[in-house]
């Protein structure tokens, strides 16, 4: 069985059950530097399940997956969330599901950002690896490190999947811009 996802427009709204839309708005924030720099502040929280654990910085480099899309699994990190902010003005793709027991193809929820917007997976949200649009972007991404297993996955049974139709939206990447 496949299921079609329908995709929504993110907004840290339709996002709050899963994490932080992390996107800056023109007047939230504060002057710094003599007034030369405006720091949107506090955009996302990084949360560990340790004291001992670190908050760390990486860049990942994908590149994008056949067309239309199979989601056949799902991931979640249980001891720390997971930032992704892309480093292009470029639209990608977000599937979701609460966190909680391992997700059923109805539990899943599909966005795709405006490109100047990042995520923040709470722990233990269920999402799908990094799905984008263009050929190939890069991500600035706030993880967590430390003891301990931080991944768990789940493959859907054999001949089930949500399927995302994404032609019309790579035809259309520069109406994001």
């Amino acid at each position: 069985m496949t299921q079609s996802l329908v995709i929504e427009t993110l907004t840290a709204q339709a996002f709050a059950d899963f994490g932080d839309v992390i996107e800056a708005h023109a007047g939230d924030g504060f002057g710094i530097n003599q007034g030369f720099t405006w720091r949107h502040h506090k955009l996302a929280t990084v949360s560990t399940d340790q004291p001992q654990d670190e908050a760390i910085i990486s860049i990942f480099s994908s590149k994008n997956r056949p067309t239309p899309i199979a989601i056949n699994m799902m991931e979640r990190h249980p001891l720390g969330s997971q930032a992704f902010m892309p480093l292009s003005d470029t639209p990608f793709l977000v599937v979701v599901a609460k966190a909680g027991p391992e997700p059923q193809l109805a539990d899943l929820k599909a966005f795709v950002t405006n490109g100047k917007q990042g995520v923040n997976y709470g722990i233990g949200v269920w999402h799908h690896p990094l799905l984008i649009l263009a050929p190939q972007q890069d991500f600035l991404v706030v993880d967590r490190a430390g003891d301990g297993n931080n991944l768990n996955e789940v493959m859907f049974s054999a001949g089930q999947c949500a399927q995302l139709d994404v032609a019309d939206l790579i035809n259309n990447l520069t109406s994001f811009s």
